[in-house]
């Protein structure tokens, strides 16, 4: 196989593998944070506040990993 064929091939299971992690992790983050609010209904508005910072964090770590993949593929 040909060298740019690899490169798309790694590319699109990198850029797969990162859409499908920050998937998870958002998932896991609205688990938690609506059993945070369960348990605590007083503690909702920090709670919230956290998982918005956090997806964030984790919204922009899937968006690098994107963007290495692309980068890899056109070089």
């Amino acid at each position: 196989m040909e060298l740019a064929a690899l490169k798309f091939i790694a590319a699109g299971i990198g850029a797969g593998l990162a859409v499908i992690g920050a998937g998870l992790g958002l998932g896991k983050i609205g688990t938690a944070a609506l059993e945070g609010t369960a348990r605590q209904p007083e503690a909702g508005s920090a709670i919230r506040t956290t998982m918005i910072i956090i997806a964030a964090l984790l919204e922009g770590a899937a968006m690098f990993g994107l963007v290495i993949c692309l980068l890899t593929m056109i070089m």
